[in-house]
């Protein structure tokens, strides 16, 4: 017999479980906009997401698993990549924004429908990734494990939540998209199987994301990553109380988070994983140097990967990333084997060097890359022998930057050029592409 699972855990019909500008949607409000949005989907078993609204794209998430199907999660929105999702799954059909409402239009009803449950095996969606190739990997995530993930990632929220327990569930403002796994395991499953509510809104700039904040209750827990964070540093806005910060999508140093919680007057807690896992390890990277994993979760380290164990897995995992075993239950990490670079028979890794052009005052967000030749070539660069850097500075020179950063650094990893920029390119993760930073440096 298939072991079935509740597409709401806990479900409480009269308590909010997704907030909106102009006040919360209940659970019994949500569950019926599922089942009516699920009654009018084509039969394919592949739905394309793109919705752009956080409401629409989690009705539209929960019906496709209320009729047995799997949700495909293109990596953007760009037309060329949603045909590459759709050419591997080609029995597919496309929700968005418009499909929603339209659905909802109609009516809801106003009887409380029966808990749909869902297959654990029943393989819920299907993430793409692009990697350093360019070319769309779909990764599966089953209703099962994405229950098992969203357990842990829950309790380690609310261990950094403050005593006694909040009368009001934990409300999640989420800076990033649902569309990508960490959106998907905080702004999706969190009010899904967890017990705690969501806003609809995703806010970018700070006031924004102040006045998200001031239509949730507390306790608030807001999930961003590094490079919104450090927007929000930069601003004068006030905030609303903030009961704990989530980052992730890029590694944070000690610093950066004690300005944080300094801030916003709330712990950081940064989570670990990626598209494969989900979620493994966290730490309070304000007073922590190493993850600790969730329980059941063990890593074996090798030369230039790690694979990870875990018994919600059908298999191990293979990370890119380089770890260490620290302890029982924790690791260190140590880098990307696509992140590590050897210059004159010296190593060093591209994130700790952007990590240290970042703790330069005045920089107000960097990246150090190094493109290979052949790269580098294609773009009309010509043969590049050291690293790079594209750094926001308004007020250093190029000169003051490198000064700077040689008092760390070695002179063979010095980054030449160093291209000062008004901005980064990044996506909505926050994240550079390598094809964007090597156009950084044909328009030099």
């Amino acid at each position: 017999m298939p072991k079935l699972l509740p597409l709401i855990a806990g479900f409480d019909a009269a308590a909010p479980l997704l907030w909106r500008p102009e006040g919360a949607v209940s659970g019994a409000a949500f569950l019926r906009g599922v089942l009516a949005l699920a009654a009018t989907l084509p039969a394919a078993p592949y739905l394309v997401n793109l919705c752009e609204q956080r409401a629409n794209f989690l009705l539209a998430w929960c019906a496709a698993a209320v009729r047995g199907q799997t949700n495909l999660l293109p990596a953007s929105r760009a037309p060329q990549v949603v045909s590459d999702a759709q050419a591997s799954y080609a029995d597919n059909h496309i929700v968005d924004d418009e499909v929603v409402q339209r659905a909802l239009a109609g009516g809801t009803g106003a009887q409380l429908p029966a808990m749909p449950l869902i297959d654990a095996e029943h393989i819920i969606q299907i993430a793409f990734t692009s990697g350093s190739t360019g070319v769309p990997t779909g990764h599966a995530k089953r209703w099962g494990s994405l229950h098992f993930n969203t357990r842990f990632n829950a309790e380690r929220i609310r261990e950094c939540l403050p005593p006694p327990p909040a009368a009001t569930p934990p409300s999640v403002i989420a800076t990033v998209p649902p569309q990508h796994m960490y959106g998907t395991e905080t702004s999706v499953l969190l009010p899904l199987l967890a017990g705690m509510t969501v806003h609809a809104a995703r806010p970018l700039f700070p006031a924004d994301v102040a006045r998200a904040l001031a239509e949730v209750p507390a306790p608030r827990v807001l999930v961003t990553t590094p490079v919104h964070l450090r927007t929000l540093l930069a601003s004068s806005q006030e905030f609303p109380p903030v009961a704990v910060v989530v980052s992730a999508t890029a590694p944070m140093n000690a610093a950066l988070a004690l300005r944080v919680a300094e801030r916003l007057q709330a712990p950081l807690l940064e989570m670990f994983g990626s598209t494969e896992t989900c979620v493994i390890a966290t730490r309070l990277t304000a007073r922590e140097s190493g993850w600790r994993l969730y329980p059941g979760v063990t890593v074996e380290p090798a030369v230039d990967h790690t694979w990870v164990h875990a018994p919600w897995f059908g298999q191990a995992l293979r990370l890119q990333d380089i770890v260490e075993i620290a302890g029982p239950g924790l690791m260190v990490l140590r880098g990307r084997n696509v992140d590590m670079i050897e210059i004159a028979g010296k190593r060093a890794s591209l994130s700790d060097l952007t990590r240290r052009l970042l703790d330069i005052p005045g920089v107000r967000d960097a990246v150090v890359f190094q493109p290979a030749d052949t790269e580098a070539a294609a773009q009309g660069v010509g043969r590049v022998q050291r690293v790079a850097a594209a750094v926001v500075a308004p007020t250093l020179s190029a000169a003051d930057i490198l000064n700077a950063l040689a008092q760390g650094v070695d002179p063979a990893f010095l980054p030449r050029p160093l291209l000062l920029v008004p901005q980064l390119p990044r996506n909505e993760l926050g994240k550079t592409t390598r094809a964007q930073l090597l156009q950084l440096l044909r328009r030099d």
